[in-house]
């Protein structure tokens, strides 16, 4: 495994984030652009809050925990000004979308926006101890849990009352948000934090007939046999498995480390197609055709983070399979997502690995999931 710790290091350090560096950059109103076509040109110069938000972590991780080089905080810095003053609404609230100069597009239905600026300014505060950094990380941790009942409130469409769903979205990013804060929060609230979040990734959302994962469940946590609550994401439920791993780890919790790893995996070959590679974005846990058109498209972001799991269950138990598996991903991510000619990754294939977007950033693509699964596994193969 270890002859792979330069390729995602060098490929990290001197091709992605370079772009990045380069392209995204807004110098004229702030923020970042993220619609980037193959050669980092712009398309596009609106402005989607929780990828604003996930470039200031990216920056100020890198910072943080590689290399203190003033181009990286500066980067961070610039966005964080950006998402601090235009991005949140009267109450606190951070909206989805901004045009280029911050003037709000789309209303703040999206809790996803609120979990990744609270992240941003928690990274932020580590490297640049501004007490209105950890204020803004705290209150906004504070409102997610607030809404986390009904994450889109008044922005719901669904009528109340007569199929009342909960997503495994929210306690899955909650399971890594947690961690970040780590810092902010203190050991004692993340303890309970955590304790009821591990609960509801592995437990609550897990159906134990089809060894599955579910993306919905009715709020009691029992089984909807219908379009949303038969829907599985196999990315989903492997990206949160590695953040069921890195509790295991802080815990010290060899139990929680060996479910992790048997779901993950379990996941892994239920996802995986057979006959032209790959993972499904999406599936029917009971094997009817799913309501997503893109069902069966191959999402870069699905296997960055298949990648950083396996790296992690190999690196923490020996796990021969999740080491055979790792190089069977590996092959397929590297020769069909990265760009040969230009730097940085596709996002979107078809079913036969065929390139259906030759963008490199987007509404949805952006500085995360590429850099993010190119650190995690650098750093997670030092450790071997």
């Amino acid at each position: 495994m270890k002859r792979y710790l330069n390729t995602y290091k060098q490929e990290l350090l001197e091709s992605v984030i370079p772009f990045w560096l380069q392209h995204s950059k807004d110098s004229s109103y702030g923020g970042y652009f993220t619609c980037l076509d193959r050669k980092g040109q712009v398309y596009d110069t609106d402005k989607f809050v929780w990828l604003q938000a996930r470039e200031v972590w990216m920056f100020a991780t890198l910072f943080d925990k590689v290399e203190a080089r003033a181009e990286w905080l500066e980067m961070a810095r610039h966005g964080l000004s950006f998402l601090k003053e235009k991005a949140k609404d009267k109450e606190g609230n951070f909206y989805f979308s901004l045009d280029q100069k911050g003037n709000p597009l789309i209303q703040p239905y999206n809790i996803f926006s609120d979990c990744f600026a609270a992240m941003a300014f928690a990274a932020c505060y580590r490297v640049d101890p501004v007490q209105e950094y950890a204020d803004l990380a705290l209150a906004t941790f504070d409102n997610i849990l607030q809404r986390s009942a009904n994450p889109k409130g008044r922005y719901n469409k669904t009528y109340p009352g007569t199929r009342n769903l909960k997503s495994f979205a929210l306690p899955m990013i909650l399971s890594n948000l947690t961690l970040e804060l780590e810092h902010l929060l203190g050991e004692e609230r993340v303890n309970e934090t955590s304790r009821n979040i591990i609960e509801e990734v592995m437990e609550v959302f897990y159906q134990p007939e089809s060894g599955l994962i579910l993306e919905n469940v009715l709020e009691d946590g029992s089984f909807s046999d219908s379009f949303d609550g038969r829907l599985t994401s196999p990315g989903h439920a492997i990206e949160a498995m590695w953040f069921m791993l890195d509790l295991a780890r802080r815990y010290g919790d060899t139990a929680l480390r060996d479910k992790a790893i048997e779901r993950g995996l379990r996941t892994l070959e239920y996802g995986w197609d057979p006959p032209y590679g790959g993972i499904y974005y999406f599936l029917d846990s009971k094997g009817y055709p799913p309501d997503k058109l893109e069902w069966n498209q191959k999402l870069w972001w699905v296997h960055l983070e298949t990648l950083v799991f396996l790296a992690k269950a190999y690196e923490m138990s020996g796990n021969l399979q999740s080491l055979n598996w790792f190089e069977k991903v590996h092959e397929y991510t590297w020769s069909h997502f990265r760009d040969p000619d230009y730097a940085e990754w596709y996002g979107y294939l078809d079913r036969y690995g065929k390139v259906q977007l030759p963008l490199k950033g987007g509404k949805w693509k952006g500085c995360f999931h590429v850099p993010r699964g190119l650190f995690q596994v650098w750093k997670t193969l030092e450790k071997l």
